[in-house]
């Protein structure tokens, strides 16, 4: 970008360079992960549900061309989805966590460490300010070949010297795969203009539905008129800082910069829907008992410790409760010494399950939350309490174990062996990429 200054009557030209940032974000992800392993699936339209086979959270574009909402219950879209043969998964976290994790590999490998911000399971901003003004838009082309050749997920790419309008653009591309190729890059001015008048207020990154109501209320109804609201109105109307720092993004002032991806998490959290409304307190116990286990092995995976632990219940609505915002019913305690020990973290969390439990009563989730969380070889010990049980080994062990074979080929004998309140997931694929005995098999 080049702009003239004029110091005491005499005129100069200088050249500031743009940082472009291009956001890469998966098309149809969880469908994209399904149709990788079952060719046949390519041009069929499909589906993926939430937990419990609940509702809709993701489409392929021919099942959105079919009018299949996001978000509508299952029971709802049965009729449709029977009508159009439309392939229904259940949601199969492990397989899109493990192809997650290739595709941004990829993206580090193509553009550097340090310059991949991971946004979301399938969303990643990437710095391209190294890239010459001239090759940027190749560039973007080949990081998205790259990615769909070496993952088999395809991806759309937007380019622009915002993340705001990187979004903006990446949207334009999906919008029309065919025409774009998947691909936008907005480097002028007219591209931005023309961009920012293509694009309605509820589809600007950040906008929410308040604030669309609130716009269109005065008459505004487009991204391009956002961008040409005056600063002490939106500074005023809409949340200070925050959207006056999204209005200039969208004129292109860079004022959101890449974040460095956060290695350490400060809070670990495992929650469930049941399958089945649970009433025992036995069933009680032995969920809350695996969900111990789940963030005991985030934890160690992270090489930290947790100080705190927290668990709770929601209950199930009964007829005479509808309205009724089934606020969970949780409590907490703090442990003497920060610890991963899933033996320690099982007890202290059933412990607290057995506080909230209450008999009659029918609850559909249940969580465990871990906080307080530290660095594993920074914990204080405690003076008075003498020195704890040391099964570093034995965790260290397990997690190998469910590691290299497969998650839950050792479980603690509290997370039960039946499991009758697991959520339903009648319709998950296996488990292709992590599970040897759930590999594709090829025959000749």
């Amino acid at each position: 970008m080049c702009v003239s200054v004029q110091p005491r009557g005499m005129i100069y030209t200088l050249c500031i360079p743009i940082h472009m940032k291009a956001i890469v974000d998966c098309n149809s992800f969880y469908c994209s992960c399904e149709r990788l392993f079952v060719p046949k699936l390519r041009n069929r339209p499909v589906v993926v549900l939430s937990n419990n086979d609940g509702c809709v959270i993701a489409r392929s574009d021919e099942a959105k061309k079919l009018g299949i909402a996001m978000g509508v219950p299952y029971f709802e879209a049965r009729s449709i989805i029977h009508q159009h043969n439309i392939a229904v998964f259940s949601s199969n976290y492990n397989l899109y966590g493990d192809l997650s994790w290739r595709v941004m590999e990829t993206l580090r490998q193509f553009a550097g460490e340090g310059q991949v911000e991971v946004y979301s399971v399938d969303e990643a901003f990437v710095d391209l300010s190294y890239v010459d003004p001239e090759q940027l838009e190749r560039t973007a082309r080949e990081m998205r070949v790259r990615v769909e050749k070496w993952t088999g997920i395809p991806v759309s790419v937007g380019v622009a010297p915002t993340k705001t309008l990187a979004k903006l653009a990446n949207r334009l591309a999906k919008k029309d795969k065919i025409q774009s190729g998947c691909v936008m890059a907005l480097q002028t001015d007219e591209e931005r203009i023309q961009a920012l008048k293509q694009t309605r207020l509820e589809d600007v990154w950040g906008v929410g539905r308040a604030y669309v109501r609130k716009l269109n209320a005065k008459g505004y109804t487009s991204a391009w008129e956002l961008a040409h609201l005056p600063d002490a109105w939106v500074h005023r109307e809409m949340g200070g800082v925050v959207g006056l720092r999204l209005v200039r993004e969208l004129r292109g002032e860079p004022c959101i910069e890449l974040k460095e991806e956060l290695v350490q998490k400060q809070m670990i959290a495992t929650t469930r829907m049941f399958g089945v409304p649970v009433t025992e307190l036995s069933d009680i116990r032995e969920a809350v008992a695996s969900y111990a286990t789940r963030a005991a092995e985030k934890l160690r995976r992270q090489f930290s410790a947790a100080d705190t632990v927290q668990v709770f219940l929601i209950r199930k609505q009964t007829e005479e409760e509808i309205g009724w915002r089934g606020e969970a019913s949780s409590t907490y305690t703090r442990l003497p010494v920060a610890t991963s020990d899933t033996l320690l973290l099982i007890k202290t969390a059933v412990q607290l399950a057995e506080q909230l439990y209450r008999r009659g009563s029918v609850y559909k989730k249940a969580g465990v939350l871990l906080g307080g969380i530290v660095p594993a070889d920074a914990c204080q010990g405690d003076l008075f309490a003498g020195p704890a049980p040391d099964h570093r080994k034995l965790m260290d062990m397990i997690d190998n174990i469910n590691f290299s074979q497969r998650d839950e080929l050792l479980v603690f004998g509290a997370c039960g062996t039946k499991r009758h309140w697991q959520m339903k997931q009648q319709h998950r694929s296996r488990k292709y990429t992590t599970r040897w005995e759930e590999m594709l098999r090829v025959e000749g």
